[in-house]
């Protein structure tokens, strides 16, 4: 799902992630990173924080908020401005930078329905992305797009 999703993604697109622990963030990031391109293997940046990689036409930053407690160390991220100079953000617990990242953002929200299935749900913010929701919907084949 991830790399068809990655279709509707363009230079600074933001992109938060949302799920218990094991619910499927960072499966998700990598097929978005397949979907752009990026050969190298994502894997969760829990302990470097933000993870840059180069697709075709845009790198992916991956960034993982698991461990930042305070809106300063997210800050100092600079999430946004990453994605807005060449590629886009993924951000694991994107719950924590809401309200940091500014208007524009879709919300992939990930809910664990059983060991082998999953629920996700996209929440759409801002003018760009409550646009695309429609081709959203087309692309996952009639998935819950908000």
């Amino acid at each position: 799902m991830g790399e068809v999703f990655a279709g509707l993604l363009g230079a600074g697109d933001i992109v938060l992630l949302e799920g218990e622990m094991g619910a499927g963030k960072t499966v998700f990031a990598s097929g978005v990173g397949a979907g752009l391109g990026v050969t190298s293997p994502v894997t969760s940046p829990t302990f470097v924080l933000v993870r840059s990689q180069r697709g075709r036409s845009l790198a992916m930053h991956h960034a993982d908020l698991w461990r930042l407690d305070s809106d300063a160390e997210i800050a100092d991220l600079a999430i946004a401005e990453a994605a807005e100079e060449d590629g886009v953000a993924l951000v694991e617990w994107g719950e924590k930078a809401e309200k940091l990242v500014g208007e524009e953002y879709i919300k992939v929200v990930i809910s664990i329905a059983d060991q082998l299935h999953r629920t996700i749900r996209f929440e759409a913010q801002g003018p760009s992305w409550t646009t695309r929701t429609a081709a959203l919907a087309r692309v996952l084949r009639g998935g819950e797009a908000e």
